[in-house]
């Protein structure tokens, strides 16, 4: 159970001007209008929000234009006539109307076809009883709450539930499936029974769905306090199978000869949840969901050793693209950050456990340049030891490779390295066009600094290439 605050409606809408004019607007066009949704629920959940959706019992849009016009300067009215909505931005609020509708849906769409109907109409068609709340603006019961399928209750009991069957919302509109898990990891709050089972026999619906919408729901759920709350409603209803099997696939434990691997499913989560602990970052959580993916291909079986996963951070790495592409995520800079992030993940974590050279740090900062923050900080999150003393032992060493990091960067200017003898300098001093000897003595000058050979300075870097071009017989222009 939770404590709802004690919300005194009427006196939190009397303190927002805002409400006093769609009130006003309301009794000039005599008009029913009510507050909707998530505006309502987040006021009891005690959950600012400044996006406020509004159902008149008519023309949304009418009613927009006319409520703009009780609005000073900097008012923006935009009308969606193939909707039926319009929003009005003004300052820090977004609000929606729309008129009182009813819906129904053939089977291969998620598209309903829409008429017009009454607050009752509009409250049925809601996705969950905790957004069938409405709140009349309306000056004869201004403030009064309408609450037809126990939202309140819902919300005092930390649950999720569909106003009608679940089995229709679901069906009708596969979506809210995704919706029904998103809500329950943003608000911690639990899918009640009959829904969730709903959500299992009406998994296969989601395949009508965009994977824009998906990714959306998936982005949302991703960015709530607990990740690993949706992604474990996902996995137990099915979906999760369905929209992301790289991620499913973790989910198994294989012995053999009493030696067994552990669940790399949960502990992805875990790293999710540590990794969200510290960073807001969409794209660093992500890394740190798919981190492991990699590992389902790359599993063997040494009779020595027990179970190994060489390579699966490369292996992982290969996988984000088709991943990215299939998901519709950007296959930008952030798919680049990503793969970044998953491929050397292991790299610190090797670091850590040995002796740590100037030489691998170099490396390191070479390959990761501005995302080594980042890339420490996912390393640490994985981190899940169930051995106490031994995750301390990575923790600390962990410092001793960021103060590593923090001393060779200093010294160095590795992060963002750039060679401080270019390739145009290199074929001017040899009156040389792009060839391989060229290639040859930059990849030498590079190896060289960053083993420490030589310092990052443009007179020893000068030396060395020139030396190395005249073991290779290079001749320098005179």
């Amino acid at each position: 159970m939770r404590n709802l605050q004690q919300v005194d409606i009427v006196d939190i809408l009397h303190k927002d001007h805002i409400f006093e004019k769609l009130s006003q607007t309301a009794d000039k066009l005599q008009i029913e209008t009510y507050l909707v949704g998530g505006y309502v629920r987040d006021l009891f959940l005690n959950r600012p929000t400044n996006d406020i959706d509004v159902v008149v019992i008519g023309s949304g849009i009418e009613f927009a234009k006319s409520f703009t016009d009780t609005l000073e300067k900097g008012a923006h009215l935009s009308i969606f006539r193939n909707f039926g909505t319009a929003q009005v931005k003004w300052h820090h609020y977004e609000i929606e109307f729309v008129g009182a509708r009813k819906e129904s849906y053939s089977h291969d769409s998620r598209k309903p076809i829409v008429e017009d109907g009454t607050l009752e109409d509009d409250q049925n068609r809601r996705d969950f009883t905790i957004n069938a709340l409405a709140v009349s603006l309306t000056p004869l019961n201004f403030g009064k709450l309408i609450d037809p399928f126990g939202g309140i209750q819902d919300l005092q009991d930390g649950i999720i539930r569909t106003p009608l069957d679940p089995n229709i919302t679901f069906s009708d509109d596969p979506l809210r499936m995704l919706r029904c898990i998103r809500f329950s990891a943003q608000l911690n709050f639990r899918i009640y029974d009959e829904t969730f089972e709903a959500l299992t026999q009406n998994k296969e619906r989601i395949k009508i769905i965009s994977a824009e919408r998906i990714i959306d729901e998936l982005n949302k759920i991703m960015l709530s306090p607990r990740p690993s709350i949706g992604f474990v409603e996902l996995h137990r209803c099915g979906l999760l199978e369905i929209i992301l099997p790289e991620v499913a696939k973790l989910d198994i434990v294989e012995t053999r000869n009493g030696k067994s691997h552990k669940n790399n499913f949960y502990h992805s989560l875990e790293v999710l949840d540590n990794a969200a602990k510290k960073t807001n970052n969409l794209w660093l959580r992500w890394a740190a969901l798919l981190h492991d993916i990699g590992k389902p291909k790359s599993k063997q079986w040494d009779p020595l050793t027990g179970w190994t996963f060489h390579n699966h951070n490369f292996l992982g790495e290969k996988m984000l693209r088709p991943l990215f592409r299939r998901l519709k995520l950007p296959l930008d800079e952030r798919l680049k950050y990503v793969s970044k992030l998953v491929g050397l993940h292991m790299r610190p974590i090797v670091m850590s456990d040995d002796i740590v050279t100037d030489s691998a740090v170099r490396r390191l900062l070479f390959e990761a340049g501005k995302d080594i923050d980042d890339l420490m900080l996912l390393c640490e999150a994985d981190i899940t030891s169930k051995n106490e003393q031994r995750k301390r032992n990575f923790l600390q060493n962990f410092q001793l490779v960021r103060q590593k990091l923090i001393d060779i960067e200093e010294k160095d200017r590795i992060r963002n390295f750039q060679p401080p003898v270019t390739g145009n300098e290199i074929m001017k001093l040899f009156n040389l066009g792009p060839c391989q000897e060229i290639g040859s003595l930059k990849s030498s000058l590079k190896d060289a600094i960053l083993d420490g050979v030589i310092p990052n300075e443009h007179d020893a870097a000068l030396e060395y290439i020139l030396k190395k071009a005249a073991e290779m017989g290079l001749q320098r222009t005179k």
